[in-house]
């Protein structure tokens, strides 16, 4: 299997802002006849969880399934209803953002605020807790539409404003989850795959092109309930105490992590199975309590058979979990009984 570099054949994933919990497999992407503003998308990070906290390299792509969009209804649903108050809650504190700080980036809150006050909401089929971005896609669509001097995907996109972006991302998305990266944000907002490669080291890239009639897959799997950020960081957190888990991180999990990465890039699948498996088993020996208690087996008997290697999606918790496959019928028959949402053909 080869695959080629491909600039214009991105994966653009959808993550829009839920307010209700909603089941994939069953939540039509019925949104594109209703929407009224410019569609944002959720995003996959398809590595570098936990790992670019330590400075490990990432990827976060795009992906079209779901999206989101600001817009006004004359008669506003329930879920609607809340969407606009939690806009207004966001509004009053971009308002302090500007308060105290007279370099942060200008936005029209006045009329942020009038079209809050018509009803304004974002409507969403991105489900939140699932490790997608769903507040990312509502914060890029908040600076899109109200910031008055944005830098925009029209311009030579250097390094120096990816990181302005991103940091000016990071502030507006911690109002939803405490302390945000603003990867979410920015991916959702470039629509574009985007390489990290430190810290303050991110650019945007291009992906293998896939290969439709490829056996392989990248496949994302349904835990079945919610994960909440906060929690799981918090427990990572705890355990980056312990000499022993720090050491881990630097010569297994990010080892492996960045190995993962070059090869998805270059397009090395016979090297990526081999770093996706050492990576799967490290994740299941350390960060078990990311992985929902009812995938502990099924992630186990992956790497035991070789059908398809686990990883997690976002925090973990909950929510989505990621999977690779070089055979997708075998990933199938293993995984019987559970939907796989396939994204991207090796």
């Amino acid at each position: 299997m080869k695959l080629t570099l491909d600039n214009q054949n991105c994966i653009t994933l959808i993550f829009c802002l839920s307010l209700s919990k909603v089941k994939l497999n069953k939540k039509e992407n019925s949104l594109g006849k209703s929407m009224k503003g410019p569609l944002f998308y959720s995003k996959i990070l398809l590595f570098g969880e936990y790992g670019i906290i330590k400075d490990s390299k990432g990827l976060s792509i795009p992906y079209n399934f779901f999206k989101g969009a600001l817009k006004m209804d004359e008669n506003p649903s329930e879920i609607a209803q809340k969407s606009n108050e939690s806009l207004s809650a966001f509004a009053s504190y971009l308002e302090k953002l500007a308060a105290e700080d007279s370099n942060w980036v200008t936005f029209d809150l006045e009329t942020f605020n009038k079209d809050v006050e018509q009803g304004m909401y974002f409507d969403s089929s991105i489900p939140q807790g699932y490790g997608i971005g769903s507040s990312g896609a509502l914060v890029a669509a908040i600076y899109d539409k109200y910031a008055t001097d944005k830098i925009t995907v029209l311009e030579n996109l250097t390094r120096e404003k990816l990181l302005t972006l991103k940091g000016i991302f990071a502030k507006m998305e911690s109002f939803f989850h405490g302390k945000s990266s603003g990867l979410d944000p920015l991916n959702s907002y470039l629509s574009l795959p985007i390489l990290i490669n430190s810290k303050d080291n991110i650019e945007s890239t291009s992906i293998p092109s896939q290969n439709k009639e490829g056996k392989g897959a990248v496949f994302l799997l349904d835990s079945g309930i919610t994960g909440e950020t906060a929690p799981m960081v918090q427990i990572f957190m705890e355990k980056m105490k312990h000499e022993g888990f720090r050491n881990m991180i630097k010569d297994e999990f990010i080892q492996h992590t960045d190995a993962c990465v070059d090869d998805f890039l270059t397009g090395n699948v016979k090297s990526l199975f081999g770093n996706l498996k050492k990576l799967s088993h490290v994740v299941l020996d350390h960060f078990k309590p990311m992985i929902p208690s009812k995938f502990h087996d099924l992630w186990e008997k992956g790497i035991e058979t070789n059908d398809y290697y686990l990883k997690l999606c976002g925090s973990g918790g909950g929510g989505y979990i990621l999977g690779f496959t070089q055979d997708l019928e075998k990933a199938e028959k293993a995984l019987t009984g559970h939907k796989l949402e396939v994204v991207y053909n090796f």
